[in-house]
């Protein structure tokens, strides 16, 4: 999204370094294409563990394009709260166009070179388009709130941080201080009953603290 601030701390950083030995394995070395979501709620730090992760695969010569949810909105962000105001049972998955997400990532792991994606410009509060070039990309990370949800990740990433936990980071990314008015406190809420289950379906789930684990199955 245009107009996004991603502020990415050390303890993003970590959070990528302790990832990566869990995620070569899954990547193989073939030269194969790789999907990764990495899920979680409002400012749990998607957008920063992305960039951390993209930054930490390539010191491992891996190529990674990202892909942010933001942009799949079927509104952009201003209209999207107003909708949200006058029925606030908008809020969820269907908010999102995950199927076009979920199309894009297909398309990455079929080998196409590039795509034609939205573009969110948070300022003028539209939608436009872009050409993403995938650029000899190894790995797509998509991240966003509904992103464990995408039929076509390989490794599913969720961080495991409320909005409780995360409303000094809201505050310090936000655009406009309605964001943290009592209605997105809700919006927060509903959100978090949603998202909450979907930490079942993670491969790698980072902790509150920012510990990684990785999760067996069985």
């Amino acid at each position: 999204m245009r107009g996004d601030t991603i502020i990415v701390e050390p303890h993003h950083r970590a959070a990528a370094q302790a990832i990566v030995p869990m995620l070569l394995p899954r990547i193989g070395s073939g030269g194969e294409r790789h999907a990764v979501t990495i899920a979680g709620e409002s400012g749990s730090g998607k957008s920063e563990t992305a960039t951390a992760l993209a930054e930490a695969l390539a010191e491992h010569d891996i190529s990674a394009v990202i892909l942010q949810q933001d942009d799949y909105f079927v509104h952009p962000p201003k209209t999207n709260d107003s909708v949200r105001r006058r029925d606030i049972a908008w809020v969820g998955p269907g908010e999102v166009r995950l199927a076009l997400l979920d199309d894009h990532l297909a398309a990455f792991l079929s080998g196409a070179e590039s795509i034609e994606k939205p573009l969110v410009v948070y300022e003028d509060d539209r939608i436009i388009s872009e050409t993403l070039a995938f650029d000899g990309a190894r790995v797509a990370i998509a991240e966003g709130t509904y992103t464990t949800l995408l039929e076509n990740a390989g490794t599913r990433i969720f961080i495991a941080r409320t909005h409780e936990h995360t409303r000094a980071h809201r505050e310090k990314r936000k655009r406009d201080a309605a964001e943290l008015d009592p209605f997105i406190d809700e919006v927060l809420r509903i959100e978090h009953a949603i998202i909450c289950a979907h930490e079942a379906r993670a491969d790698i789930v980072i902790a509150p603290d920012y510990t990684v684990r990785e999760v067996e199955r069985s």
